[in-house]
């Protein structure tokens, strides 16, 4: 089963439960503050990915973001995620997205038409050097939404560990 589906399938089940309370949704650094780490991933007290910044040293997974995010979503999104006249400011848009619904925009895509304007996220479900980083981009953003990372790259950064080392391998292919 290809890493795909089975992202897609995982962010369309947990999508309803998101959708009832997106609106009401609210991220703050309180909700993201790492409160257990599994094998160098951070996670909050709801089990979603977060990020782990001490003494302006950023755990690995958010500078992997940092770089992920320059990569391939920057052309759109702007710099940093400060948007652009094309596309979003993701900074803006983590604040109230919860972690189920920006897996799935990103897997699949998505149109919004309004005020005489069309804009299309296309889908990334096939994209390795999306989807096998994927929880890397929502911590990052997640980090920048919540003032917690500045504009830039960051200075400085935790090892990588070895479990990001071998879920790179198995999810690349190599």
């Amino acid at each position: 089963m290809s890493v795909r589906i089975v992202i897609s399938a995982l962010a369309l089940a947990l999508l309803p439960l998101a959708s009832s309370s997106l609106a009401q949704a609210s991220d703050s650094a309180e909700k993201a503050k790492a409160v257990t780490e599994e094998d160098g991933k951070h996670l909050d007290a709801e089990g979603n990915p977060t990020y782990k910044i001490e003494k302006g040293t950023v755990d690995w997974y958010t500078f992997s973001g940092y770089r992920r995010y320059h990569s391939d979503c920057h052309v759109c999104h702007g710099p940093d995620g400060t948007g652009s006249s094309y596309a979003p400011a993701l900074v803006n848009s983590l604040k109230t997205m919860d972690y189920a619904t920006f897996l799935s925009i990103v897997a699949e895509g998505r149109k919004n038409v309004g005020g005489g304007k069309e804009n299309v996220m296309p889908a990334f479900g096939d994209n390795k050097n999306v989807y096998c980083y994927m929880d890397d981009l929502y911590v990052y953003l997640r980090a920048r939404a919540d003032g917690a990372a500045p504009r830039g790259r960051p200075p400085k950064k935790s090892e990588k560990p070895q479990a990001a080392k071998d879920a790179e391998a198995s999810c690349m292919g190599g």
